[in-house]
Parts: C-alpha cells; structure tokens; sequence
C-alpha cells in the first residue's frame, strides 16, 4: 500500500525530501536493513520461535524497502498518532507503531552512516558554545503551556508569571 506519493512537491511535503534526495538515501536504508533483518531471523532461530525461513510469510503493508523509507519519513515530517498513521495507510495502530519501531533505528543508523545526523548530545553550556562556534545569534522556539495552579494562595504567588490572563 504505502505513500501515494505523484511528483518532488508533494515527496518533499510529505517525508521532507527531495525525490533525488530519497533516491540516494534508499541503497544505503536497503544496506543497513539486511543485516539487521538476518538478525532477528538467527536470534529467532536460537531461540525456537522463528517457524518460517527468513523472507517467508505475508509481506505486510509495506513489503518494499521505498514503501518502508517513505513511511519512516513521513512519521518524522509529520508526527501523527498511530491512529492516523495507521488509518492514512490502512494498517491497525499497532502495526504502525510496530513498524516505526522497527524502522526508525534502521534511518538513525542510515542517517549516521551518511554523516547526516547532527550531533546533538551536548552535556554542558559550553559544549554548546563549542558547538556553535561562528553563530552570533540563536534562536530558540517554544510554546507556552498551560500551567495547573494549586488551591493554595501562596503557591500561587510563588509560580506567578507577571503575565495578564488572555482568556476572557
């Protein structure tokens, strides 16, 4: 089944890349799939669980390594629940969260392997300083939460923003 993906405008809109962009990255996600597919076919194996020889049974809704990709991207551009996700291509929600599961650490590797992983776990301040070194600005973007407020009047003080309610 998979993504019914027409033309580049609307492969960018929906995993965030281009079609050459996806192209490229596809050997490299089909590399990085197959020992981890004969992984978990030996370790079934060993373990007496495994009934079928690697590649049997049904194919699922996914059965080609694009349809697989797609789907790993198309999560990531687009965050929706498993719900949705499931619906849009017309698997159960557990099947779809199965499938992200599966997939997603096959694009980190993937992704690490081409060198396109940013680097992102800095301990320190100035680790981040280091980091961005030549940034003179930095812009951070973040959304405003609604807060619980406690019954008790002087907790209420303590977590006061100074900001007006907007709500009328």
């Amino acid at each position: 089944m998979g993504l019914q993906i027409r033309d580049d405008r609307q492969m960018k809109a929906l995993t965030g890349w281009s079609q050459a962009q996806f192209d490229h990255l596809l050997p490299y996600f089909r590399t990085i799939y197959a020992p981890t597919q004969q992984k978990t076919y030996v370790e079934g194996v060993a373990a007496g669980t495994r009934r079928r020889k690697l590649g049997g049974g049904s194919k699922g809704k996914l059965p080609t390594m694009a349809e697989k990709l797609q789907f790993v991207l198309y999560y990531y551009k687009t965050y929706p629940t498993f719900d949705v996700l499931g619906t849009q291509l017309a698997m159960a929600r557990s099947k779809a969260h199965e499938n992200l599961h599966k997939l997603a650490p096959i694009l980190y590797d993937t992704l690490v392997y081409l060198e396109l992983m940013p680097y992102r776990e800095l301990a320190t301040p100035e680790a981040l300083k280091a980091a961005l070194q030549g940034v003179d600005r930095l812009l951070l973007e973040a959304t405003e939460r609604a807060y619980h407020r406690s019954a008790d009047d002087a907790k209420q003080r303590e977590h006061y923003s100074g900001k007006k309610n907007s709500i009328r």
